[in-house]
């Protein structure tokens, strides 16, 4: 074994895991999270920690270069992992994947990590991006109050077009042989990637409940709800989301108006 190999092989066994995130919101560091619950190992989080701000800011601040093994990271979540500080959710949950048994290894299956990122992907993509997009479909950096005409026409395509072309593609996801029963997405067993499409299907859920539930009612989508359901009932998920970890939906990615859920 290279000293590299023995090395990382060390830190894998004993290094602790360290979340940098913003406190008072899930946001993107919930997908981190569950990830971490699920495979049982020992982490910190900032979300948790007296002045934990101070540690996001001080990552984000412009006078953070990095060093000579890490490049600055841009926005949260960061993770922190013996000598690597890693960002960007989607990253650092395909870092996650093999350490954790959250994604095959390439051993046993040469391209599976890459299978279970584009899935995770997807879900980010319909369920979390397009989600955030519609109270804020003009500037990320403006108030939702002063884009809100063009926020109900963003929402009202969302509700009647993307989120039933996502729900069908995971659907569809389900019913294929690459699922391997139809339990979960990818090779007959959990996935980071059904973490990710529980986690925004929880957050579509809070901010469009009625139309969430017109889709539930269609039956059209029936695997797709029972591997949310199958996911919440997990043990060790299901005892962090009664935790008092769980943070509440607020004023993040997910937000609940009204006006916008039809």
């Amino acid at each position: 074994m290279s000293t590299r190999a023995s090395k990382r092989q060390r830190m894998d066994k004993d290094e602790k895991f360290h979340l940098i995130y913003w406190p008072g919101i899930p946001g993107r560091g919930e997908h981190i999270r569950l990830a971490l619950e699920e495979a049982g190992v020992a982490y910190t989080d900032t979300a948790h920690q007296e002045n934990g701000v101070k540690e996001v800011i001080s990552q984000i601040d412009t006078s953070n270069q990095g060093d000579t093994a890490n490049p600055p990271p841009f926005a949260p979540p960061i993770l922190r992992h013996g000598e690597y500080t890693l960002s960007q959710t989607p990253n650092i949950l395909l870092y996650l994947g093999p350490l954790l048994g959250l994604s095959p290894l390439p051993t046993d299956d040469p391209v599976g990590m890459y299978h279970v990122n584009q899935l995770a992907l997807t879900a980010l993509d319909g369920f979390s991006n397009e989600a955030h997009d519609t109270h804020h479909p003009i500037a990320v950096g403006d108030y939702y109050e002063n884009q809100k005409d063009e926020a109900t026409k963003k929402a009202r395509d969302y509700r009647e077009n993307r989120l039933p072309k996502f729900f069908g593609y995971f659907e569809r996801v389900l019913s294929g042989d690459a699922s391997k029963g139809g339990e979960y997405l990818y090779g007959g067993q959990l996935t980071y990637a059904d973490l990710v499409l529980f986690q925004t299907m929880d957050g579509v859920s809070f901010a469009f409940p009625k139309c969430i539930e017109k889709l539930k009612e269609s039956e059209k989508y029936d695997k797709v709800f029972a591997l949310y359901e199958r996911v919440k009932e997990r043990e060790k998920i299901k005892a962090y989301l009664e935790s008092e970890r769980r943070q509440k939906y607020s004023q993040g990615i997910y937000r609940h108006y009204s006006e916008l859920d039809g």
